[in-house]
């Protein structure tokens, strides 16, 4: 740097010197002039040089000074790092001597520790789902009894003799209310939105507002509120309504439970299953809705067993009161009326037309014809019968054919055999099938019923016509 500020002063002396020769005289009047400003340059390039280096050099030895400190320091904590690394050995052989110590200590602790552990895990499930939660709600630190449980099951020290006591207070307390019937205030939710009316209806929530009611419960099994059967929703912990309730001498024991105080004896439901086979009796569709199951083909199963059974009924009356009337006609065959079949066969027989016969084969084919008269109103009906009996079960088949094809679309659209997709289908086929056998079977009966009895009619009259005819020709020899 010193050389290049020479060479510059120099190039400006070349220059000074180059723009002053022409005017030679005043070169040398200014010449003297030039130097000493030269000169003045030189010392204060000098200064500045020496005030530079005292400034490095101050640098330097603040520098210096500074990585003796951080020498000092690298020493210091290499001495801590391996005044804590012979602590943390001393350490660990302690913890060591301290667990050894513990297990000798513990003794037979350790094994009540696990079965601790089993007994919160299993009792977590069991109360999870108990209908009893409502009324007990949280306890006093905001800790509910199954949160409580589940931390005892996941716990990995031994559990301290105040959990102890609550871990066999929720045990004892559970086990004694599955003896009682309670009556206590809780907030009761409205019954649950169905798939189907939630289609209906997208912008139906899913719960509504709850509403505090007084609930009775029967242990952890049953329980009721203004006379209807509730669920336990064990995500929210609460109560709900069915969305279908229980009908006739069971909605009345729910009635029944919830007057009664305690010191009477009232008949009342009990769900060992804690409201799974409460909510599956409900859900059990009616006969209606497993008809409407069977769609187009169930309704005309339906249409040709109740035109059955009305034709049957009207059937079974005339066939009844015939042969009650044909009773009292053979009690008195001396005088026969037109209101019944026998009556009408001597009335023919002894008519203007028929009353003398000339040989007996005449006469004969006369009352048979009476009698092939009064048959088909004896016999009326009974070949539709048959063809329902043969009819229903084909119908039922048809019904059986169509459930299986949707079946079928069901699981080519979706690209599973998912049981959800495929249940409406096989519904409809096996609905179909029980249908036609529902009538098939009943009027088989009927229908043998009313054979029976329209035989018998008509057995009546072959005796009582053949016996006229022999009294008739007795008489008619004699009299020759």
């Amino acid at each position: 740097m010193k050389n290049s500020r020479k060479l510059l002063v120099a190039a400006g002396a070349l220059f000074v010197a180059q723009t002053l020769a022409p005017v030679a005289s005043a070169a040398e009047v200014n010449f003297n002039q030039l130097i000493q400003n030269i000169r003045q340059l030189r010392q204060s390039e000098q200064q500045l040089s020496q005030q530079r280096e005292g400034t490095f050099r101050a640098e330097l030895q603040k520098i210096d000074t500074q990585a003796k400190e951080q020498v000092d320091r690298r020493n210091r904590e290499e001495a801590r790092s391996n005044q804590l690394s012979k602590s943390f050995d001393e350490n660990e052989a302690r913890i060591a001597e301290m667990k050894e110590l513990l297990a000798q200590h513990q003794g037979n602790l350790g094994e009540l520790f696990g079965v601790t552990r089993q007994v919160a895990g299993d009792s977590a499930n069991v109360l999870a789902s108990s209908m009893l939660n409502p009324m007990y709600g949280p306890a006093a630190d905001g800790e509910n009894r199954v949160d409580f449980m589940r931390r005892i099951a996941d716990a990995k020290a031994l559990p301290s003799i105040t959990e102890l006591e609550r871990l066999w207070f929720e045990l004892h307390r559970e086990m004694t209310a599955t003896s009682r019937v309670a009556r206590f205030e809780a907030p009761v939710y409205p019954p649950v939105p169905t798939e189907e009316e939630r289609e209906a209806n997208p912008e139906l929530p899913l719960l509504g507002e709850p509403e505090m009611m007084s609930v009775t419960t029967v242990g952890p099994f049953t329980a009721t509120a203004n006379g209807e059967y509730l669920t336990y929703m064990t995500t929210n912990q609460a109560y709900a309504a069915l969305g279908r309730q229980l009908h006739g001498n069971l909605k009345q024991m729910a009635e029944d439970l919830e007057r009664a105080n305690g010191n009477e004896y009232v008949e009342a439901v009990v769900d060992p299953s804690r409201d799974a086979l409460l909510r599956q009796t409900v859900d059990r569709p009616n006969v209606i809705e497993r008809i409407e199951n069977g769609e187009v083909v169930g309704w005309v199963i339906v249409a040709v067993g109740i035109l059955g059974v009305v034709v049957a009924v009207l059937q079974a009356i005339y066939l009844v009161i015939t042969r009650i009337a044909v009773g009292a006609q053979v009690r008195n065959m001396d005088k026969p009326t037109k209101g019944n079949p026998l009556g009408r066969v001597i009335l023919a027989f002894r008519s203007k037309e028929g009353g003398v016969h000339d040989t007996p084969e005449l006469a004969e084919l006369r009352i048979s014809e009476a009698v092939l008269k009064e048959v088909p109103k004896l016999e009326r009906f009974q070949g539709f019968l048959r063809l329902a009996v043969a009819a229903g079960p084909l119908l039922g088949l048809v019904g059986t054919v169509i459930g299986m094809i949707i079946t079928f679309h069901a699981i080519t659209a979706s690209g599973s055999s998912d049981p959800k997709l495929m249940a409406h289908g096989i519904g409809q086929a096996m609905i179909a099938t029980v249908l036609g056998l529902g009538i098939a079977i009943p009027l088989l009966f009927i229908n043998s019923g009313l054979a029976t009895l329209s035989r018998g009619v008509t057995q009546i009259l072959d005796e009582r016509s053949h016996t006229l005819l022999a009294d008739t020709l007795g008489k008619t020899r004699e009299a020759a």
